[in-house]
Parts: C-alpha cells; sequence; structure tokens
C-alpha cells in the first residue's frame, strides 16, 4: 500500500465511523483490505481506492470502514463495571423504578456481543431477586460480521477463556463441534441491531443505563463530543454511563461526572445536566398526554 493510499483510506474510514487510525496503522489496514480485495473482484489496493472515491460506492466505503474497525470483546472485561452494575446501579434505579418495573440497557459498540451477554448472565444469575422485573438490553454495532457472529452466540475456547469463569461457563454454555454456544435463553435476553455512532440514535429510545466502552480512544475530540452528546440525550436523568476504564468525558462533555465511588471509566450526569434531562423528560410526557387527551376528544 502507498502512503497516497492509506491516506486516502484513513479519511474514508473517519468520515465513515469516526475512527482515527495512526500513521503505524498501515500495515494492519493493508492485511484487512486482503479479503476486500478478493470479494470485490479489485487486482490491487490501488484499483480499491479508486473504486472507494466513487461517489455511488456506498457499501464498499461502509465495508472498508467496518474492516478497519477494532473488534476487541470478551466476557466480564475489567470486571468493575459489572460490579457496579449489580451493587450500585440495579439497587438505585429499582428503588426509583417500582411502578414501571422496567430497566432498559444499551450496549453500544458491542462487537461480537461478549458484553451485553455478561450483562444477561449477570441479571440470570439474580432470577429469584429479580422477579417481576424485566430488563431490556440492547446490543448495537456498525459491523454487521461481528453483529452476526453475536446473534449466533458461539465462541471458540480462547474466546471463553477470556474473562469468563469456568462456573459460568459450564452453567451457561454448551459444548458444540465449533465451540461453545451460549444458552438459548441467554441470547433470548439480547436484541441485536446496527447503529453507527456517529449517526441519530433517537430511535432506540431512552435508556436507564449505556455501555459505551473502549470506542471514544479512537476519535477525534470533535466526533468525542458529538457522540457524548448523543449518548446523553438517550440516557434517563438518573442513569449511568459506562466508558472503558482509560476513557474519560473531560474536555467533552459538561454533562457527565464520575459516579460518587470514583470508579474509573463509571459517570452520571452532573446535578445541572440532570436537572435540564428531567425538564425535558417532563415535556415529553405532557406534551404526548396533552396529543392522547386531544386525540380521544376528537373521536
Amino acid at each position: 500500500m502507498k502512503a497516497h493510499e492509506f491516506l486516502l483510506l484513513r479519511r474514508i474510514i473517519k468520515d465513515q465511523s469516526g475512527f482515527n487510525l495512526g500513521p503505524d496503522k498501515q500495515d494492519m489496514l493493508e492485511a484487512r483490505l486482503r479479503p476486500l480485495l478478493k470479494d470485490y473482484g479489485h487486482p490491487s489496493i490501488a484499483h480499491f481506492t479508486l473504486a472507494a472515491l466513487k461517489p455511488d460506492a456506498y457499501r464498499l466505503r461502509a465495508r472498508l470502514a467496518q474492516a478497519a474497525s477494532i473488534q476487541e470483546s470478551y466476557f466480564f472485561r475489567d470486571k468493575v463495571p459489572f460490579h457496579y452494575f449489580i451493587d450500585a446501579m440495579l439497587p438505585r434505579l429499582m428503588a426509583r423504578r417500582q411502578s414501571s418495573r422496567h430497566v432498559r440497557i444499551w450496549c453500544a459498540a458491542a462487537a461480537t456481543g461478549q458484553e451485553p451477554y455478561s450483562l444477561a448472565i449477570e441479571v440470570a444469575e439474580r432470577e429469584a431477586q429479580l422477579q417481576g422485573w424485566t430488563f431490556e438490553i440492547i446490543a448495537t454495532d456498525f459491523v454487521e460480521e461481528a453483529l452476526e457472529k453475536a446473534r449466533q452466540g458461539v465462541y471458540s475456547q480462547f474466546e471463553v477463556q477470556r474473562g469468563l469463569p469456568v462456573s459460568l461457563l459450564v452453567k451457561y454454555f454448551k459444548k458444540i463441534e465449533k465451540g461453545w454456544e451460549i444458552r438459548a435463553d441467554i441470547r433470548r435476553r439480547v436484541a441485536f441491531a446496527t447503529h453507527n455512532l456517529l449517526h441519530d440514535c433517537r430511535e432506540l429510545g431512552r435508556f436507564d443505563i449505556i455501555f459505551c466502552r473502549n470506542v471514544l480512544l479512537y476519535l477525534d475530540d470533535e466526533v468525542k463530543r458529538a457522540v457524548l452528546a448523543r449518548l446523553a440525550a438517550q440516557l434517563a436523568p438518573d442513569g449511568y454511563l459506562v466508558l472503558g476504564a482509560a476513557e474519560t468525558t473531560t474536555g467533552a462533555s459538561l454533562d457527565f461526572a464520575p459516579v460518587p465511588e470514583r470508579h474509573h471509566g463509571i459517570f452520571c450526569f452532573t446535578p445541572a445536566a440532570r436537572a435540564r434531562e428531567e425538564a425535558r423528560r417532563l415535556r415529553a410526557e405532557t406534551s404526548s398526554a396533552s396529543f392522547l387527551q386531544a386525540y380521544a376528544a376528537s373521536r
């Protein structure tokens, strides 16, 4: 791959995904392009680059960005967020949601599904204490191949050995020829959908907890601010935002502050942002109630 080709492809990848590949990623990108050259019948990277620059090459550019993405994930990664999920997030949220008995969780950039399945297992482990409650886990990613693997729920021996205790492996997985298959009832607890964090996410609805871990590391400041603003708009006023342990909202958003326990990567709204979001929710509920009343009166 020539230097100018890398620069052009790097620009396309950033436009498509927000990921800002460093100069040291040229060899990695070249290796990941080889299957695409074969799939699309291009004899060289030069031909591929010219094809990707065509105005109507939407699908090719999307495939390029997907191929360049980092799909690093494993079960119960970093552990701290999962302990905090059980010990603090759920008790506090459940105390405030006794009327609805419903908790919504979004795993953004879920890759091959280990994170949302880890949350589903945590909930399943506490089935008796959570009787009568509904936990809705939505997992999204913009890489279609990763989502397909996640939906299948089949992982290699290496993948299940990363972070997954043996007791949970035996309890929630079945050994098959291709590796280990997660139980069907755990798969049913997670809904997977295609979504790009650069795009509007209002159709996903409001969430009580948002996991968006180890994504901001690869974004420049402008894109990072835009992504955090979108996430803030979808988070309940008393909700939680979980980033990677090395990630922070400092300098990118004024809406978030670390949780009181000061765990790295776990945030909630600042008092000002929480008041703003509560006022926004009240306006939305009032508007919806007024519409329903007017509709009923007109019938």
